[in-house]
């Protein structure tokens, strides 16, 4: 398998399906192409790009093609089981596969005003009242998975899993940005950011050469 992302400091996207790509335990080739460098408008019409319109991540496995991080989830789960990545219980799983859906298609003003940035941490300002209103409702779904199937294990459902994967850039904005979180969020993002597939993407971030200066101030906050 081949995946192609962003650049780590930034590619929120390209982080969620790297961390599948990791969590399936299967070897796969890992290409990171730079965001909107001088060359990006030429490599995204490339034939490897085609199926996504030129978006990252992309996962090449021989000649099948899979784009969109969730869908690369779901591939993945597919070729090694769904235990490495969704809760056993039926009730848990189907939470935090709702969970997964709800990021992946939603907390628009959180993406928008408060990009990913491994590299920075930015002194705490009060957020808008948009985003306000994202991590009120990120606080909820996380205090209801830990407390109903999160057991005595760091992550939303004990282990980590398809859940954690989609959440781990929210992980990384309430870090870079000093993001106001309850109180018992503050464990949870350590031990997502702490867990090895995190450590070694963050560790590659800050040893990349590329910067993208629009993604390197804080925007749109109040």
């Amino acid at each position: 398998m081949k995946l192609i992302i962003g650049n780590k400091a930034y590619s929120s996207w390209s982080l969620r399906g790297w961390l599948a790509c990791r969590q399936s335990g299967l070897p796969f080739d890992e290409v990171v192409v730079p965001l909107y460098d001088q060359d990006w408008d030429k490599r995204r019409e490339g034939d490897e790009f085609a199926p996504s319109s030129g978006k990252v991540p992309i996962l090449w496995d021989d000649d099948i093609v899979v784009w969109d991080s969730l869908a690369i989830v779901e591939y993945l789960v597919d070729k090694v089981g769904r235990d490495k990545f969704w809760p056993e219980d039926e009730a848990a799983r189907a939470m935090a596969r709702s969970m997964a859906a709800e990021m992946h298609s939603s907390f628009a003003a959180l993406r928008r005003e408060c990009g990913m940035n491994t590299r920075q941490v930015y002194p705490p300002r009060r957020p808008s009242d948009e985003v306000i209103a994202d991590l009120t409702r990120i606080m909820e779904l996380w205090a209801q998975a830990r407390a109903r199937f999160g057991g005595n294990g760091d992550f939303l459902f004990g282990t980590f899993g398809a859940a954690d994967i989609m959440f781990a850039p929210v992980c990384t904005r309430i870090v870079t940005y000093s993001l106001p979180v309850a109180r018992f969020a503050t464990g949870y993002v350590e031990a997502v950011l702490n867990h090895p597939f995190m450590q070694d993407w963050i560790a590659a971030a800050q040893e990349e050469e590329w910067v993208i200066e629009k993604y390197e101030q804080p925007a749109g906050q109040a």
